[in-house]
């Protein structure tokens, strides 16, 4: 078999051509947003119950300058389950997270507090406004959050945060599923995160479901999809139509 006819059947023609796409223009230019920050909680969980109400155990987040590719700021916290604050073996040692850092964890309300503090702090110091970006006024640089798909902010997070009575930051209300935007953008479906990475060339760095390291590969898988040609837009909103 010819050597361009072999590759065509591996798919690397093809990954080549939609890299070649975007060669004659910088793709950074052409993004809406100067910043993501990438969130992936850590929640209780049990081997053979998936029905069991899950409360968050690592929040964790990373702001990545979309400018450079470089994650500027962190923050993260284990927080105290308090419906169920008994953590499953299945649950230790699939995320690393030991009873101890729950028990000496802090609620999620306050968590939520604290976060709240964090972004007013990142906004302030960065000049950047979560928001759509068409609704970004002149002079602010634009962000909004990216997620391994929409099960953080739109189960996890939002369902707890009901029962419990929490209120949640405005400026989780919109997120990019990038999840979905890397099927869609490279035409594949990815094998899980780490199996996204590989198929770009990205070694997994630390340890898979710790939220922290989740958080920080899935920002330099961005930065490589970046890089790669894709624009990063808004997948979902919990805003009301209005």
């Amino acid at each position: 078999m010819a050597t361009k006819q072999l590759a065509k059947k591996m798919g690397l023609i093809k990954r080549r051509a939609v890299v070649n796409n975007f060669a004659k223009r910088s793709p950074k230019e052409d993004q809406k947003y100067s910043y993501l920050l990438i969130m992936d909680f850590e929640s209780t969980c049990w081997q053979n119950d998936k029905y069991r109400t899950q409360e968050i155990i690592e929040f964790p987040a990373v702001l990545l300058n979309l400018s450079n590719g470089e994650i500027e700021d962190e923050f993260q916290f284990y927080i105290q389950p308090q419906e169920e604050p008994v953590l499953s073996m299945f649950c230790k040692e699939l995320t690393g997270i030991s009873q101890q850092q729950v028990d000496e964890g802090i609620p999620l309300a306050l968590c939520i507090k604290k976060f709240n503090h964090w972004l007013e702090k990142i906004e302030r110091e960065k000049n950047i406004m979560f928001n759509n970006a068409d609704f970004v006024p002149p002079g602010v640089k634009a962000a909004t959050v990216v997620t391994w798909s929409d099960w953080d902010l739109s189960v996890c997070l939002l369902y707890e945060a009901r029962r419990k009575q929490i209120r949640t930051p405005y400026q989780l209300n919109n997120w990019i599923d990038l999840r979905s935007t890397y099927r869609k953008f490279y035409k594949r479906k990815p094998n899980g995160l780490n199996g996204a990475l590989q198929d770009v060339g990205i070694q997994f760095e630390g340890r898979e479901h710790s939220g922290l390291h989740d958080s920080r590969n899935t920002a330099h898988l961005a930065w490589r999809m970046v890089q790669d040609g894709c624009i990063m837009n808004i997948t979902r909103s919990l805003n009301p139509v209005r």
